[in-house]
Order: C-alpha cells, then structure tokens, then sequence
C-alpha cells in the first residue's frame, strides 16, 4: 500500500484532475451500483454529507438508537441538516417493517416528518451484526411506499460482505445513497467514498466544500484505497475468525460475558462488571500490557479485529486480560 501511495498519478482534486481520485471513484461507483461517487475524508463526513442533502430543517432521521449517526457524530443531524433523530430501540442495531412504522408515526403537523431511514452495515454497536439483505429489501419497500428516502451506513460493509456472501452491490441497490469506508478493516490511513445518483453526488460536492473536505493532490490517499479494493476484501475472513477465536477465549476468563454471543463479524463486545473492576481500569491494565481495547460503558468493553492483528495476537490479548482481572 505504501508503495502504492509513493507512485500514484495525481491532480488537483478540487478540479477533478486527480487520475487516482477519479477512478476509485468510478470504481467505487460501479461496485455499490450507483451513478457517481465522491471521495471523501472520514466516514462521518459520508454520513452527515448525506444527511444534509436528503432533509431538511425540521426533518426526522429513522435509525436504530445505538447507530453511529445517533451516538458518535456529535449530534450532527441537528446541527447540519436541521434534523431530529427518531431512534428505534435495538440491541442488535437491526430492526424490522413493525419497528418502521411505529418510528414514522402519523404524519401529524404537530410531529417532525419523517425524511430518512439510516441502516448501519454492519451495527457497530450492534456487535458487528449483518443486516440480512431480504430484511434490507422489506424495510426498504416499506419506507418507499411512505415516501422516505434512504442511507446505508457502510463503515464495514465489505465485512457484510464476506461473512454472507452478498455483493455490495446487492446490499446497496435499494439505498439513495451508500458509502464505504476505507479506513476500518481495509486498513487505509484516511477516507470514505460516497456514492449516489449523479444529481445527489453533485449536491454533496457543494456540502464537501462547505465542510472544508476539499483536497489537492488526494491521489497519494485514492491510491490506498484502490490498493485495499484490490488486497484487502477476501482477507477479512482472517478478523472473522480471529474475532471468533477471541470470544471463545474469553468466555474462559472468570468474571467476564459476551455481549453478542453470536460474534458474525470481526467486533466483539464483552461485559467485565462480574470481575469486580470497571472497564476503564481494566483497559488501563490491559495497555501497560500493550493491548488496546476500547471501553464502551462503565462495565462493558469493546474489541475490534484487524489486519494488524495476528491470530498470534488474539492469545496475547487474551493472556494479558486474564491477567488484568486476577484470573
């Protein structure tokens, strides 16, 4: 990757001159079968980009209540789009055409109307769970028949990708618009692309702008990303298995329980409150011994796979917890 950043063609990317911008872009358009694509900074400026040319001031945001536009972008939907969240209540992240429904509501004057549906692939906070494409398909059906329009979410979507064996392409055709995310486990040191229709991607340029997401010769960053379409996808499999390997571990330290039981991605969340420690302090035991896990709450914490963690790693990391609580 890094010698494909060293030789990348490159241009200006605010004129659209940048070879290696240009074609991930293209390449990314043609992979979520969309019109166009926009190469962007961070997966959050994907999201609130979207947010802001779907709704409008006064519009409601439909998406489960631990998505990552509601909990980790700093409120965003308010403050760019002008828009509420209506947040459905689901451990897993995903919900179903029931759950929908009652979030709409009655399209009374008194209530904000409901603009947008926002499905994360995979939940973050969901344990990395994987939205099912034929539920994808009748939450869609059943949002378009209301009038709403529709964001997939798709930090880890080629996680989603490999653990069903669904194409991107698949997952994203019912979505206005679509992003993949660069940056997480493809392993590139910065960016998103966002893909729609022609007219919806000219819209987000103008946002790009605004928020100060314009770039120059961006190619050296574009080429990160061509690379990891190229050599980082199929090898997910290996933080699959990695992660499954670490749940199981952990279910042999005293004191600590899996959250998401059934680990279908490479996230595994595990509560620590049994140990007697709260998760913070366990966290800082874990990094005197060079292990970073995150920590969600006061008792539960947060573990992500990655290309740079070995399966050699996954025992060290679990050796050094054991270790942590007094196991």
């Amino acid at each position: 990757m890094r010698a494909a950043i060293a030789s990348a063609p490159v241009g200006d990317e605010q004129r659209g001159e940048d070879p290696s911008v240009n074609l991930l872009n293209e390449r990314v358009a043609r992979l979520l079968g969309k019109e166009a694509a926009l190469f962007l900074p961070s997966g959050t400026m994907c999201n609130q980009i979207a947010l802001a040319v779907h709704c409008r001031p006064g519009d409601a945001i439909i998406c489960a209540g631990n998505a990552h536009v509601r909990t980790s972008e700093g409120a965003g939907a308010a403050v760019f789009a002008g828009s509420v969240i209506n947040p459905i209540l689901s451990p897993s992240g995903v919900f179903g055409v029931p759950e929908l429904l009652s979030a709409i509501g009655d399209g009374r004057v008194k209530s904000p109307r409901a603009r947008l549906v926002v499905v994360e692939q995979t939940s973050n906070r969901g344990g990395g769970s994987v939205w099912p494409r034929a539920l994808i398909r009748e939450v869609a059906a059943a949002a378009r028949e209301r009038g709403l329009l529709l964001h997939m979410d798709g930090a880890r979507l080629m996680n989603a990708v490999v653990a069903s064996g669904v194409d991107a392409g698949d997952f994203a055709e019912p979505f206005d618009s679509a992003w993949l995310d660069l940056s997480k486990g493809l392993g590139c040191p910065v960016g998103g692309v966002l893909a729609g229709s022609r007219e919806f991607i000219r819209e987000a340029d103008r946002w790009k702008h605004r928020f100060g997401g314009a770039m120059r010769q961006a190619g050296i960053l574009a080429a990160a990303g061509l690379y990891a379409l190229d050599h980082h996808v199929d090898r997910l499999e290996t933080d699959h298995r990695n992660a499954r390997r670490f749940g199981a571990g952990l279910s042999r330290i005293r004191g600590v329980s899996l959250q998401n039981p059934a680990i279908e991605t490479n996230l595994v969340f595990f509560d620590v409150e049994a140990t007697g420690l709260a998760a913070a302090e366990i966290a800082r035991r874990l990094l005197q011994r060079s292990v970073r896990i995150g920590v969600e709450s006061e008792f539960v914490m947060r573990a992500v796979l990655h290309l740079d963690v070995a399966e050699s790693d996954v025992d060290l990391a679990l050796g050094a917890l054991g270790e942590a609580v007094g196991d």
